[in-house]
């Protein structure tokens, strides 16, 4: 094999052609850092909370798909991975994972002491998250934890404490992972349940659609609070209208339950987060 054939598997292994992932991770630390910092946040934290962003998502799919390789070979979307199929080794897939997880380490240690400190937490969840599915009945509350921590670290980066606000900002994400994995999870269920895996859409059962839809309503709820206490106005509101529609869609997507249509609605919700972060930025200009 090529060393061009192997960096396209290893780039197959960190879902570099699937960008989804990271832009779900990237909107909401954006919008903390813009609502830390009271507009523009400056290069140098744009630059360490994007590409830690996307280092660290890429991470998390090594860890992820070496975690889940037995399981993987008996779901029809994910029988073909990297590791599953037998072209990448597990030792290279941690070796993989483990090299991004020191370059975002390495971009951290350019902020402060209090960031540097909570990353740690962030490592050690993201680690955690893939095994939870062996016996949590909501492993994807797990992953909203993960794919939190980018919040309270934005503040923190920028010198701020974190305040009520800041934990509504976490609630409101967690609640809207829960919502669009929980679409992810209706995609694979019956491959899931032949296996054994958990999922939110397994737990939820007939009640897995109005599942979804509280999730979002909660998270958009938090989100629009917190942009209440921060004195962002019509601008973000239009952003959390937008939101709203969006997942009202998703919704009307999922309703029959068709495996394409939750991977759709699943594969949309980045677009909704960046609304969200888009009418805060306006309104930080507007001031």
């Amino acid at each position: 094999m090529t060393l061009r054939d192997r960096g396209r598997l290893y780039l197959d292994l960190i879902r570099w052609d699937r960008p989804q992932g990271w832009l779900l991770l990237l909107w909401p630390t954006w919008l903390a850092l813009w609502m830390a910092a009271g507009g523009f946040p400056g290069w140098h934290l744009l630059a360490v909370f994007t590409l830690g962003t996307i280092l660290m998502r890429s991470a998390g799919c090594a860890v992820n798909d070496v975690a889940d390789r037995e399981f993987d070979r008996h779901v029809e979307r994910t029988a073909h991975r990297p590791i599953t199929s037998g072209r990448i080794s597990v030792k290279e897939a941690l070796g993989v994972g483990a090299a991004l997880a020191v370059l975002s380490f390495a971009l951290v240690l350019t902020t402060n002491t209090p960031t540097v400190l909570m990353s740690f937490g962030a490592l050690a969840v993201t680690i955690l998250y893939p095994f939870t599915k062996r016996f949590f009945s909501m492993p994807q509350a797990v992953l909203g934890v993960a794919f939190s921590f980018g919040i309270p670290m934005a503040y923190l980066a920028l010198g701020q404490p974190l305040s009520p606000t800041v934990g509504l900002l976490v609630a409101g994400n967690l609640l809207w992972v829960l919502a669009y994995d929980t679409e992810y999870a209706m995609v694979d269920r019956n491959d899931d349940l032949k296996i054994g895996m958990r999922t939110s859409a397994i737990t939820l059962g007939r009640f897995d659609v109005a599942g979804v839809a509280a999730f979002y309503a909660g998270g958009i709820a938090c989100w629009a609070i917190a942009a209440q206490q921060s004195g962002l106005g019509w601008f973000t509101q239009l952003g959390l209208a937008s939101a709203a529609g969006q997942a009202a869609w998703h919704v009307w997507l999922i309703r029959g339950r068709e495996r394409m249509a939750c991977f759709k609605a699943f594969r949309s919700n980045h677009w909704l987060g960046m609304g969200v972060w888009l009418g805060a930025v306006l309104d930080t200009l507007a001031r």
